[in-house]
């Protein structure tokens, strides 16, 4: 939770003539889909109804892919001559599910693949050339990379003189030179032809079109239905934190989502009870709390293919097994967090560096498994770019995390020339660099932080969607709402704000009571719950009147549906009611 108070910030109303457009809408679901850009019935209609398979075969058009064609053809050869295939993934949650997804269309074609992810302390992120080799001399004569590989130019070119042919998948922002590879697919390539239609997918959903085209063009009918591989998909699509207004992964998700929700894949099945997740009831924001979170343990603190190996088993017993190592990996994760994030809160407070405009704090017990976790908790405290390093002794790695208004990967672009490596997106990314260029790059990142963020007045924005009083939210309006999932990043769940609310119950729950609930009312209106997670610093200091934000839920309890409040930031009420 962040120590720096949110603006509140409310969406003004649509102009007088849009609403009319929306007639068939309930005039708040209306006043929201204009917030989202959608300005007639028409688009409405899309957005919210058209998320059937229809609508999806529409949109899957691998072709426009730049190198999936050829990528395709390579790997049918190698199907047919039997040649080891190594499908080389990353080993957070996108990556473990485009390994798993390629990894089951391939040997559901007959191919002779195999699976390698790198650990994360050992090898690092992305390909590295000792791994490669290393295949090369098992035999592997092809690799496919999911998720990575864009600015691996060096090691491409390490493969290819070890006799690999390599295809590269990946979503990840292109560098300056694009690997030699065989095959290159990546819709952030300018000159990809489907870059404007699936430049917004993640590793898995760039993965999944290769595989359609694997499958569209095998010589004999696939075993493997298209909608088999969706629940992955969902999955590393939410967890990869992927913009969710983007049509194909709204329909990638929404889709996906019904197929986890059916629990074809035992993995999924099993991982839903560990999370305490009910099948039916799963949806895009559980991914991102239940299931992405496990995943990721398995690759920050032992190695991603306990949780590969969950995603791809048919075994009940190993998927059990390895259901309940995610979950205890996912408990030490979330305490090695918060011991991390205390440490390096003292350091920087005492250096002064917490009030800079880019936090760069090193810290020499933190896991090279959190480091990214730290510095995104770090970032939403401070609401700065922050920089973590761990140490090495020649070499150090780093992981970032950034704010909307400062563009971290394009900062460490500028600066190529002091890294090793680097990659990432405009919120995060991550780098190794040699100790020798360590000051340098410091300096330089901190002048293009205090160059861009100067004059900024720095504070986490809440968007606000409308003003509701109490009277006007229901069950009924809750259930509308439900239509604009998968809501998530960039298609977040509306948020409300209603002024003058009598605070008439509250108490912590939850351990060390970090959460409250409360029962909030207005005149002639009956309680309502709400929700307010991170907010226990409040029991002491909660005011008789509030003016509240939040979304609205309906929460299932005893076979009957309560409406609920989830509360996204609350003040004193400005004007007492």
């Amino acid at each position: 939770m962040s120590t720096i108070a949110k603006r509140w910030q409310v969406l003004p109303p649509a102009p007088t003539g849009a609403l009319p457009r929306f007639k068939q809408f309930d005039p708040v679901l209306a006043q929201i889909l204009y917030h989202r850009g959608i300005e007639d019935a028409d688009s409405a209609n899309r957005f919210l109804y058209e998320n059937n398979e229809a609508a999806l075969r529409a949109v899957l058009r691998p072709e426009l892919l730049k190198d999936v064609e050829p990528a395709a053809r390579r790997l049918h050869m190698a199907i047919a001559r039997g040649e080891k295939i190594a499908v080389y993934g990353d080993f957070d949650c996108d990556g473990v599910t485009s390994t798993a997804l390629m990894m089951q269309v391939l040997t559901s074609l007959g191919a002779a693949a195999v699976a390698y992810i790198p650990d994360r302390v050992d090898e690092g992120y992305g390909l590295n050339s000792p791994a490669l080799l290393r295949l090369a001399d098992e035999g592997f004569r092809l690799v496919v990379t999911v998720d990575c590989g864009i600015r691996s130019v060096q090691e491409v070119s390490d493969a290819a003189e070890a006799g690999l042919d390599v295809i590269v998948t990946d979503h990840h922002s292109v560098g300056p030179e694009i690997p030699n590879a065989l095959a290159v697919i990546n819709p952030q390539q300018i000159d990809c032809g489907g870059h404007a239609m699936y430049q917004h997918l993640a590793g898995c959903g760039v993965a999944f079109m290769l595989a359609l085209q694997l499958l569209r063009t095998a010589d004999s009918e696939p075993r493997l239905r298209i909608s088999d591989l969706l629940d992955l998909v969902a999955i590393g699509t939410v967890a990869d934190v992927m913009r969710l207004n983007d049509p194909v992964n709204r329909l990638l998700v929404s889709l996906g989502l019904q197929v986890l929700n059916e629990g074809r894949r035992l993995g999924v099945r099993v991982l839903a009870q560990a999370s305490g997740l009910r099948l039916g009831t799963i949806r895009a924001m559980d991914i991102g709390f239940g299931f992405g979170p496990r995943i990721n343990a398995a690759g920050r603190l032992k190695h991603a293919l306990i949780a590969y190996e969950l995603l791809s088993t048919n075994n009940e017993r190993v998927a059990e097994r390895q259901a309940e190592e995610l979950n205890r990996l996912n408990q030490r994760r979330q305490e090695l967090m918060r011991e991390a994030q205390a440490r390096i809160r003292t350091a920087i407070e005492q250096d002064g560096t917490a009030r800079s405009d880019l936090i760069f704090a090193q810290d020499d017990e933190v896991l090279a498994g959190i480091v990214g976790l730290v510095a995104g908790r770090l970032t939403e405290e401070y609401y700065r770019p922050t920089v973590i390093l761990e140490r090495g002794a020649v070499e150090s790695r780093a992981s970032c995390r950034s704010i909307p208004e400062f563009h971290i990967t394009a900062a460490l672009d500028d600066c190529a020339e002091l890294l090793v490596r680097h990659g990432g997106h405009a919120m995060a990314a991550g780098f190794t660099v040699l100790n020798e260029n360590l000051p340098m790059l410091r300096s330089r990142l901190l002048t293009a932080a205090e160059t861009a963020l100067e004059g900024r007045d720095l504070a986490p924005v809440l968007l606000i969607d409308l003003e509701l009083e109490l009277h006007q939210l229901s069950l009924a309006l809750a259930r509308k709402l439900l239509l604009l999932e998968p809501t998530g990043h960039h298609n977040e769940p509306p948020v409300f704000l209603t002024r003058g609310v009598r605070v008439v119950d509250k108490r912590a729950i939850g351990k060390e009571n970090k959460h409250l609930k409360l029962k909030l009312a207005q005149k002639h209106v009956a309680p309502i719950e709400a929700v307010a997670f991170s907010m226990g610093d409040w029991l002491y200091e909660m005011p008789d009147m509030i003016d509240v934000a939040y979304t609205l839920e309906i929460n299932p309890y005893n076979g009957r549906e309560i409406l609920q409040m989830r509360v996204m930031d609350l003040r004193p009420a400005e004007v007492l009611a």
